[in-house]
């Protein structure tokens, strides 16, 4: 249960992303920062320290087993739920209908979608999700504007504390 504030709001839980690298950072960092509640800059570290690069390279991509090397790092196991490579771009599901579908709302999901000609990464909790499109705020996915994409895999988030 959420600590409540000294107002007497409770928090939602979800960490707001903290970009402390004075320059714009890609949706890889983006959502390992919302999900662990470390800035940038350290996810950054970790995903460098996989590519066995210097630690302040920056970071235009990433694939899921970097996502999953710097979320190991940081407390958290990555697992594939859903891979829909088999499937033509259009037969995939879009964000939408896997919204539809009964999921664990307590659990953090990240999913790879199309942008584009290009993959990207979000992080969808109950029915919130948080990305570089929402300059790492949280919001809910309906307000959102990857409503249409098709989903490429779905990876489940578990704390590891």
């Amino acid at each position: 249960m959420p600590e409540p504030l000294s107002t007497g709001v409770r928090r939602s839980g979800l960490n707001s992303v903290k970009n402390d690298t004075g320059r714009t950072a890609y949706c890889g960092p983006y959502i390992l920062s919302a999900l662990t509640g470390f800035p940038i800059s350290r996810v950054e570290t970790e995903v460098n320290r996989f590519r066995r690069v210097p630690e302040d390279s920056k970071i235009e991509g990433t694939s899921a087993m970097e996502v999953a090397a710097a979320a190991t790092e940081l407390g958290w196991e990555m697992t594939l739920v859903q891979n829909f490579w088999d499937r033509e771009r259009k037969e995939r599901p879009t964000l939408w209908t896997w919204m539809q579908k009964p999921r664990n709302a307590w659990v953090y999901y990240l999913l790879a979608i199309h942008r584009g000609k290009q993959g990207h990464w979000v992080l969808v909790k109950g029915v919130k999700l948080c990305d570089t499109y929402s300059d790492g705020e949280w919001q809910f996915v309906c307000d959102g504007p990857h409503r249409g994409a098709r989903i490429m895999e779905i990876y489940q988030l578990r704390s590891r504390s």
